[in-house]
């Protein structure tokens, strides 16, 4: 399992939308939190090993509704 964090900048006045899209539509999606700043939301997803993350990101989440740009974080190792 991996997990990737992606940064979602959305047209005016959609950002609510998108994130109630995103939660519902998207499987990988664990969480959405809104955000400050140059974008507008913070999409944590889990995705299984071998997914194609480029794939995922251009089909899955640039394309809903709402969604403008996308600038996607990957990560190695989570500490707790």
């Amino acid at each position: 399992m991996q997990t990737i964090f992606i940064m979602v900048k959305c047209d005016l006045g959609q950002a609510y939308e998108v994130a109630d899209r995103a939660v519902q539509d998207v499987e990988q999606v664990s969480e959405v939190h809104s955000t400050s700043g140059q974008y507008d939301l913070l999409m944590k997803c889990y995705l299984d090993d071998g997914t194609d993350i480029g794939r995922f990101v251009t089909e899955q989440v640039q394309t809903l509704p709402g969604v403008k740009d996308t600038f996607t974080l990957i990560t190695f190792k989570a500490f707790s």
